[in-house]
């Protein structure tokens, strides 16, 4: 299997600075919206930005609590952080395809109904869930830089028997929260004359 490598640091300080980002993003653009303007909907058959944050809300819901768990077992087993961290190829055609809308993949990445949002109507603690799951992800990605990140194996909630690198999980993981940031936030802009 064909890995990438990349210095520690360097990898945890992108990834935490890129969720610091889209903490600030959520508390200036998405905290002040109102229900209705976090309901609002382009369409019909498109998604409003509470729903994209629900959509989060769901997966985080999943990823962290496993992450945080991973991470608790790594730190008992005695394992310690390298100069570097790996990914591999699979974990780096997963991140690419997040971040390209419709691009080859997305079959694969299609959103099983378990991560769909639960609601129409959602109302602002939405936001308040999204920023704290932030929150904790700011605190594995601490815990993450302690371990041997590239190590590490996450199950993939789809198809369990697929472990991805923890390096390759957090950095997919970051890739798809900016992704439906940026799709709630272009909603919330779209439907605000409305």
């Amino acid at each position: 299997m064909s890995t990438s490598a990349r210095d520690t640091d360097e990898f945890f300080d992108q990834l935490t600075n890129e969720v610091l980002a889209l903490r600030v993003l959520s508390h200036r653009h998405l905290r002040p919206l109102s229900s209705e303007q976090l309901n609002r909907r382009p369409a019909y058959d498109k998604w409003s930005a509470a729903q994209c944050l629900e959509h989060l809300n769901i997966v985080g819901g999943y990823y962290l609590p496993n992450l945080k768990t991973t991470l608790r077992l790594a730190q008992a087993k005695g394992s310690a952080a390298g100069k570097q961290v790996r990914s591999g190829w699979l974990g780096r055609y997963f991140t690419k395809t997040t971040r390209r809308k419709n691009g080859l993949g997305e079959e694969l990445l299609r959103r099983p109904k378990e991560f769909a949002p639960t609601g129409v109507r959602l109302t602002g603690t939405v936001v308040e869930a999204f920023n704290r799951q932030l929150d904790e992800l700011l605190r594995l990605l601490l815990l993450a830089r302690q371990v041997d990140a590239g190590e590490v194996r996450i199950p993939n909630p789809l198809h369990p028997w697929l472990r991805l690198r923890l390096t390759d999980v957090l950095e997919a993981l970051v890739t798809h929260i900016q992704r439906y940031v940026k799709q709630a936030e272009q909603v919330a802009v779209a439907t605000a004359g409305k």
